[in-house]
């Protein structure tokens, strides 16, 4: 599937997600093959580093004041490679509705 590609490093893809859930949806996906987290080596401080810059960087680009970092794991990934999602559905700077299950606070 063709995808426009946000960030790349010689570790790490970044996209947004062919049929986003969110307002702002992006799929983070290793270039190495890894079925799960469970699969993953911790020792993969490059993947990791990639990652976290990247996330930065687009939280910083989109102007996202409200952001979820997602890791599906067993019966919740529904796609046989590790992947992270960076979402977003922000109205200012609380979620406009709740994500699978979690709940917006009461307001302060």
């Amino acid at each position: 599937m063709p995808v426009k590609r946000l960030r790349e490093t010689e570790t790490l893809m970044a996209f947004h997600h062919p049929k986003p859930a969110y307002k702002f949806h992006v799929l983070f996906v290793p270039k190495k093959a890894v079925t799960t987290l469970m699969d993953f080596d911790p020792k993969d401080t490059t993947f990791l580093a990639d990652l976290y810059a990247a996330v930065q960087s687009l939280v910083e680009e989109y102007h996202l004041s409200a952001y979820r970092l997602i890791v599906n794991g067993g019966e919740y990934q529904d796609f046989p490679q590790l992947h992270f999602h960076l979402v977003s559905d922000v109205v200012g700077s609380r979620f406009s509705r709740p994500i699978h299950g979690w709940e917006d606070p009461a307001p302060m």
